[in-house]
């Protein structure tokens, strides 16, 4: 790729029409151009028939479709296909496309690398490098839409790959314009699923946002004890400034809050674990997320027993909530978050919880 070339989707719909118009064309074609690269799937403006030829060859020297790649991609038996995707610079970032009936899912990153440092996640063990451009994101869309056939399109987005959503919000938003508009890709705004560990202020910004996406919280402790061996940034925020977010998120958008769980067996997962979390999320209207954990080479952490996963659900069923227990996907492709990217590097040593 020619680094002189600007990536095409890190501009504006007003700055592409701009740049048409000092080149001597009506300020539309910055939409058909647009069009064509999400919508029709093109790679190369070439084949953008409805446009000048002068202006196909003139938007090939100053613009590059994708100034990321596809370095990598694994398939696994149950159809998720993950992809390493490099980056301008260098830095590598991971994408999954999950097929299952007629859902087509993307898994979105939004950083390099991730702050958070959730103990059990491998997106963190090496922090967080940057945040992604909006064009990023959305070429992570793209290489993912790629992989599908003509006759299927993305159906739903969880933003839930590499990275803390909530973290690089003013990205993320724009991004997901795109995603969800009639002239991008035609996702519902409710078939949108944003994760995030529990940034209470941004929670509230994303709430302003008065869009209809679906929030899920990353709670993964029944106390504060816990959630601040698991998730470091835990230190900052309670568990009780999190879920006053999340109420006021379901009282602004009327959607309901997912609250996610990765059960670690011996540390979260036993049964006054889960009677202590129906506790603390008692009186409210939710989802819970059992996830149990993926296991990753380099932590010491372990997937819980079925048996012990099912008594946890059913504690908490009993106490009026919906619950589900997330299926394993792409286990055979590194396809738990970060995994593929870890995989290249060393893994460090990590000390082992001990549940309380």
């Amino acid at each position: 790729m020619n680094g002189s070339k600007r990536a095409l989707w890190n501009a504006s719909l007003e700055e592409l029409k701009s740049w048409c118009e000092e080149h001597g064309e009506r300020g539309f074609r910055a939409r058909q151009i647009r069009e064509w690269a999400g919508q029709h799937r093109v790679r190369g403006f070439d084949a953008m028939t409805n446009l000048p030829k002068r202006l196909r060859h003139e938007l090939d020297q100053a613009w590059t479709l994708s100034s990321s790649s596809v370095s990598h991609a694994s398939n696994d038996v149950d159809l998720t296909r993950k992809l390493l995707v490099r980056l301008a610079d260098g830095g590598v970032i991971e994408c999954v496309l999950i097929v299952e009936e007629d859902r087509r899912t993307l898994c979105l990153s939004t950083q390099v690398g991730c702050a958070m440092g959730c103990v059990f996640c491998a997106s963190g063990l090496d922090g967080v490098d940057r945040s992604l451009t909006t064009g990023e994101m959305i070429e992570q869309m793209l290489h993912v839409t790629h992989l599908l056939p003509p006759n299927e399109r993305l159906t739903h987005i969880v933003v839930m790959g590499m990275g803390e959503p909530l973290a690089n919000l003013e990205a993320l938003l724009p991004a997901l314009e795109f995603a969800t508009a009639k002239t991008g890709l035609g996702v519902s705004q409710r078939h949108v699923t944003i994760s995030t560990v529990g940034l209470p202020k941004r929670i509230r910004q994303l709430a302003e946002a008065g869009k209809r996406y679906h929030l899920a919280v990353s709670l993964h402790a029944s106390n504060d004890r816990i959630r601040q061996q698991i998730v470091p940034t835990a230190e900052k925020v309670t568990l009780d400034e999190i879920l006053a977010a999340a109420d006021a998120f379901r009282q602004e958008t009327g959607r309901q809050v997912t609250f996610e769980y990765v059960l670690l067996a011996d540390i979260n997962d036993e049964a006054h674990h889960a009677q202590e979390l129906a506790r603390r999320l008692r009186g409210r209207d939710a989802m819970i997320n059992l996830i149990p954990f993926n296991p990753v080479s380099g932590l010491p952490y372990r997937e819980p027993t079925s048996t012990r996963t099912k008594a946890f659900a059913e504690t908490l069923r009993e106490a009026g909530f919906t619950v589900k227990v997330r299926k394993r996907k792409g286990a055979r492709i590194d396809a738990a978050c970060g995994q593929l990217r870890r995989s290249q590097r060393d893994s460090n040593e990590i000390v082992p919880l001990v549940s309380s």
